[in-house]
């Protein structure tokens, strides 16, 4: 039986690791003025941060253990790879497998997404979103298409960003850039979902 999970879990869960990052990256100059320990966290704001968001990564999922017995599957494929990339990340002491890390992730996406579609004919989008939108068939297959393309236009943005500029730029992308292209890209598509609309099944 899983237990009442506060309101605030749920984005803290989500967002916090990113948090985590951010706040890292940007006060780890402040921070090694203060405490020269160096030998604990390394020399570099990246990698610290991506420790970070690691630790704070796995304790999201404990919370989501304790409090709902399970683990989703996006967040669970995520917080795989980031446990993957970021390990590599601070192993091997080179920023450049975090920063791969979008670029793999929206590939992959988008070969399930559009795979799905193609192959065995399913909008995979739909059991993902049909708690929040109650569309036809078609409306899913014309909503899975194009978020199949969106991934692959952010996972070609993110190799042409992380590669050509700065990694404060990248970092920025990355959390405030990467999220307003989402927003923006949802919104877009919301003619389509009112054009396929059906009617909520409780209503009279």
């Amino acid at each position: 039986m899983s237990r009442q999970k506060p309101g605030w879990m749920g984005p803290a869960i989500e967002y916090g690791p990113i948090a985590v990052f951010f706040a890292i990256y940007y006060g780890f100059d402040r921070f090694i003025e203060a405490y020269p320990i160096e030998v604990l966290v390394g020399t570099k704001a990246f990698i610290a941060a991506t420790a970070g968001l690691m630790l704070a990564t796995v304790i999201g999922i404990g919370f989501s253990l304790f409090y709902d017995k399970k683990i989703p599957k996006v967040p669970l494929f995520t917080a795989v790879i980031v446990m993957i990339f970021g390990g590599l990340t601070v192993y091997f002491d080179d920023e450049s497998f975090y920063k791969m890390k979008p670029t793999i992730v929206q590939a992959i996406f988008a070969v399930v997404l559009l795979g799905g579609l193609f192959i065995f004919k399913r909008p995979l989008i739909k059991p993902l979103m049909e708690k929040s939108w109650n569309m036809t068939d078609e409306g899913w297959h014309i909503l899975t298409f194009r978020f199949g393309l969106y991934f692959i236009a952010m996972a070609v943005l993110n190799e042409i960003v992380w590669r050509t500029q700065s990694e404060s730029f990248w970092v920025n992308f990355k959390i405030f850039g990467s999220m307003g292209l989402m927003v923006a890209f949802i919104f877009s598509q919301y003619p389509v979902i009112r054009r396929y609309h059906l009617p909520d099944p409780d209503q009279p």
